[in-house]
């Protein structure tokens, strides 16, 4: 994830060159480093670089990067010629790499040869059965054609392998609620809580999809996980102060009746409606009077 502090750096540094303030090459290393994409400024700049030979001379090794760099970016702003010439610059160099394979078939990707695209990772896949960068490709492949069950499939492959990347749990829950299959994203948030557990956003996630799922059980157990996201932030966390309010107005309306009130959770609910208030007089003073309103239907109805 690119700090602010990152972020600014990076923006006054585009801006610079735009402006033909020069760093050009300090600017596509500062993308590359933080992993992020700009493609139109990478393919703009980049090229300047390629297409000046002095230039590129003095690049040594960093040169054969640079290619691979506004390779991809070309692939994203769909300038195709330019991705080939760079890929064929690389193969000439490099004739037995397979990372210039995986461009290649980047390649066919960016054209819409699925088919052939698919057969060309699965021969990779074959050689190198470990390659993480493969295996991400062919879910972003089946996503892009909007083969989600698919990208399920693929996704899960990979996981099996590699289950320590969370970006990957993260990614394969949202898939499962975009589809409405809230158990499946559940567990893997609860994957993704067992690995790294003060992270508040699988907390809160995981809340929000056993509240999703209803019934007293989930419930309560979403209500605890919305309490560890407000204990995790300091109190600072809107949506799980409101989490919490919701659950034990929904608590509330299962055992009505059954049995004794929960003073316990009618304490916890005031206390996190009077942080909401105090929080919506300093930032929203304006929404007050309809939050008012909603805090006290959930009271009435628990």
């Amino acid at each position: 994830m690119v700090t602010k502090t990152e972020e600014t750096e990076l923006n006054n540094l585009e801006n610079q060159v735009d402006n033909g303030g020069g760093g050009a090459w300090d600017y596509l290393s500062l993308v590359r480093n933080l992993k992020v994409r700009r493609s139109d400024k990478v393919l703009k700049h980049g090229l300047s670089i390629l297409n000046n030979p002095k230039f590129r001379s003095t690049l040594g090794p960093d040169e054969w990067t640079l290619y691979e760099q506004v390779a991809v970016a070309a692939m994203d702003c769909q300038c195709l010629d330019v991705a080939k010439d760079c890929t064929k610059a690389l193969r000439k160099r490099f004739p037995e790499s397979k990372r210039v394979g995986r461009l290649e078939v980047m390649l066919l990707e960016a054209k819409g040869s699925w088919e052939l695209a698919e057969k060309a990772y699965t021969s990779l896949l074959e050689d190198s059965p470990l390659d993480q960068i493969i295996h991400k490709r062919r879910v972003a492949m089946a996503k892009a054609q909007g083969n989600i069950s698919g990208a399920i499939e693929f996704l899960n492959k990979y996981l099996e392998i590699f289950m320590a990347d969370h970006d990957a749990w993260r990614e394969l829950a949202e898939i499962y609620i975009s589809l409405q299959m809230y158990k499946q994203a559940a567990f893997c948030y609860e994957e993704l809580i067992l690995s790294q557990p003060t992270v508040p956003l699988y907390h809160l996630a995981y809340a929000d999809v056993l509240y999703t799922l209803g019934g007293l059980e989930n419930l309560q157990t979403a209500k605890k996980y919305y309490a560890s996201t407000i204990d995790l932030t300091g109190g600072k966390n809107t949506r799980a102060l409101f989490g919490v309010c919701l659950c034990t107005s929904a608590i509330a309306q299962l055992v009505k009746g059954k049995i004794k009130d929960d003073k316990e959770g009618s304490q916890v609910q005031s206390l996190a409606a009077k942080v909401l208030e105090k929080d919506y007089k300093q930032r929203a003073p304006e929404k007050l009077p309809q939050l008012t309103t909603v805090l006290k239907s959930l009271t009435l109805s628990s």
